[in-house]
């Protein structure tokens, strides 16, 4: 499904009303209640521009942000366990009132990363607010983690307080390769494997 000017400025609308609004509404509920947001979709539709201006926004509003990438919150913990530091380690990921997940799904997960993930979006349930941005869909979590239980466990507690931004259209960083004739589709960069499938 391509994105048409016109849903690009609703979504734009809608993140200026989430970030804009006053008092105990909006993105200061947001955090105040301990939400957390998921922005899903294809690669380059601004899901990592979206999650950096929220955590911005929380450090302007004096709440503590701090933004990983999906693979460095995998290995960082093994690092710090080798190297006998795990406990202060993950202050620095429950600490802040916000903590955003880039890229989750790129990388697949072992058991014990797995685990750890779970244990962290456990310990910030109801504490503290997760932005999490990926390019897949629930369905796809059980596969990713390796076990079909800790994948739903993660989703009931990511999902009890949220909002879901499922975000579609074609890459930012390939429409000027396409316009000019070096992309032949974009279909295949935004379609679904099983959308493609029946293309073909």
């Amino acid at each position: 499904m391509m994105r048409s000017n016109d849903t690009i400025a609703v979504i734009v609308q809608e993140m200026r009303e989430f970030l804009n609004t006053s008092e105990l509404t909006g993105y200061r509920a947001f955090v105040m209640e301990a939400s957390n947001l998921l922005l899903l979709g294809p690669p380059g539709v601004g899901k990592t521009h979206l999650a950096v201006a929220l955590a911005l926004r929380s450090i302007e509003n004096g709440y503590g942000a701090y933004f990983v990438r999906d693979y460095d919150l995998m290995e960082d913990p093994r690092k710090a366990r080798a190297e006998g530091r795990l406990d202060r380690r993950m202050r620095v990921y429950l600490s802040p009132k916000v903590l955003i997940v880039d890229e989750f799904g790129i990388w697949p997960y072992d058991r014990e990363s797995a685990t750890a993930f779970f244990n962290r979006v456990s310990a910030k349930y109801e504490k503290g607010s997760i932005i999490l941005t990926s390019n897949k869909g629930f369905a796809d979590w059980g596969e990713l983690l390796g076990d079909i239980v800790i994948a739903t466990a993660i989703l009931d507690r990511l999902l009890h307080h949220s909002h879901v931004l499922d975000i579609r259209g074609e890459s930012y960083r390939l429409k000027d390769k396409r316009q000019a004739g070096l992309l032949t589709s974009h279909r295949l960069l935004t379609s679904t494997p099983e959308e493609t499938q029946m293309e073909g």
